[in-house]
């Protein structure tokens, strides 16, 4: 049980939770309505769409244990307590269940490529796999570029729903002539672009936070380099985008009466962000960050959830 329960935090069980979460929502509250309008079948149909889902949480899965496990040095000095890798699962083991699950996740990818002819997918997981390794061994100790990474592949999961099913539907217009094909892509950046956005502020967080242990070992991230104060600078600024973004969304929801979706946005997202606003500037100490961090991916599920009003009012 106790090995379990180490392969469990590993692996990140909650946030693997999260990215389900996200991929269920943004299918069924966003892709979902936009073909019901049209009276068509959804490109993905659910069981084509759970192997989706399987693929983009088994290579999250490798990514984590992969991370982890080039990470040992630096977690000894950042986070001695939550150690899993050679402390409780051999490093062998674990670069075995990376492999494992990397593998197991582009089988997935092939089969939703193959059921829906979308061959790119296969390749740009396989990509995926390839960002997350390299991530872990070169750019996560590079200015920006790992946190641009990271960033990215956030934003992945909202994308590839997105890619394929417009890849379908602009390729079969005998079929789907009726889908708004404009509608869907307009809704999958603007959620992957709140993605990618609040993935990078987290990102930056998470390096002023560890910035003890990334120092001791050679690392280059932005506290390093340009120091705590112009890091807050940066992160402050990208969070000032994702409020006025958030604004110009209400400007936009309010004309169609959506009450209940910009009241939401404004105490669950919009509020919390200028607060979180407040503590970045007074943040000093590792805790200070980590609280931050928190308060990050807590406003990012906020803003994950408000797919449901698309649900809701369309």
């Amino acid at each position: 049980m106790k090995l379990l329960a180490a392969f469990i935090r590993l692996i990140r069980s909650v946030n693997l939770l999260f990215i389900a979460i996200t991929q269920l929502l943004f299918q069924y509250c966003i892709v979902g309505p936009i073909f019901n309008h049209a009276q068509a079948t959804p490109v993905l149909t659910t069981p084509i769409f759970i192997v989706l889902i399987a693929a983009s949480v088994l290579i999250a899965a490798a990514g984590y244990i992969i991370n982890d496990y080039f990470d040992l040095n630096i977690d000894l000095v950042n986070k001695p307590d939550k150690l899993v890798v050679e402390k409780i699962i051999k490093r062998r083991w674990a670069i075995v269940w990376h492999l494992v699950l990397s593998g197991a996740g582009v089988l997935c990818s092939a089969y939703v490529a193959w059921k829906t002819r979308c061959w790119w997918l296969i390749p740009a997981n396989v990509g995926c796999v390839g960002a997350l390794w390299f991530y872990s061994t070169i750019f996560k100790k590079k200015l920006l570029s790992g946190n641009v990474i990271i960033s990215l592949l956030t934003a992945w999961v909202i994308l590839v729903i997105g890619f394929i099913t417009h890849y379908v539907v602009i390729k079969r217009p005998e079929i789907y002539a009726q889908v708004e094909a404009s509608k869907l892509m307009r809704r999958t950046f603007l959620y992957a672009g709140f993605a990618f956005i609040i993935s990078l502020i987290r990102e930056v967080v998470k390096d002023m936070e560890d910035i003890n242990g990334d120092a001791r070992y050679g690392c280059r991230t932005m506290p390093i380099l340009w120091g705590i104060n112009a890091s807050k600078v940066f992160a402050a600024t990208w969070l000032m985008v994702l409020v006025a973004g958030v604004v110009v969304m209400q400007a936009y929801v309010l004309p169609f009466k959506w009450w209940w979706a910009a009241g939401y946005s404004v105490v669950f997202i919009l509020v919390p962000m200028l607060l979180l606003l407040r503590k970045l500037v007074k943040a000093v100490t590792p805790a200070d960050f980590h609280t931050i961090s928190t308060w990050l991916k807590l406003i990012m599920l906020s803003g994950i959830l408000s797919m449901l009003f698309f649900k809701l009012y369309t």
